[in-house]
């Protein structure tokens, strides 16, 4: 355990985190997402729900200020315009952590070809449907960074 660390992040997850640079993507993934077939490395979160992973690593993770769209989540297979509760979370998470962004739902596939990209996916035992979310990392500014 760590001081200043949020707790829910384990070891491999923090080396992850650590790892992605400006522009990396990192998909957080509910328990019914197909992780481990998409291709990029899976570091398991299990008894993690997808919001409580958002809030975990959006505490430590600065979102891209340099491009329009920073973080998506899955659209809902035959209705667009619905807004399941776990996003109205994720969205209120991403306010809350990381300022003015707007999470940008993606069509289905389209949002398996973009996972299939992401530096890592997080598979959490989210079981709400549509629990997933895939953040794209800014640049830490000097300002930031530990000076002891």
């Amino acid at each position: 355990m760590l001081k200043g660390i949020h707790p829910v992040l384990n070891p491999d997850l923090l080396r992850a985190i650590a790892r992605m640079g400006h522009g990396d993507e990192i998909l957080i993934a509910d328990a019914n997402f197909p992780s481990s077939t998409m291709g990029p490395e899976v570091i398991r979160a299990d008894g993690v729900s997808a919001t409580e992973m958002a809030e975990a690593i959006l505490t430590h993770l600065p979102l891209d200020t340099f491009v329009p769209d920073s973080a998506w989540r899955m659209e809902v297979v035959g209705d667009p315009k619905a807004e399941p509760e776990v996003c109205v979370e994720f969205q209120n998470i991403v306010s809350k952590r990381a300022g003015d962004f707007k999470i940008v739902p993606v069509e289905r596939f389209a949002f398996y070809e973009r996972s299939r990209k992401v530096a890592y996916i997080v598979a959490t035992t989210e079981f709400r449907l549509y629990g997933n979310l895939i953040l794209k990392k800014g640049v830490v500014h000097p300002h930031e960074v530990f000076r002891g």
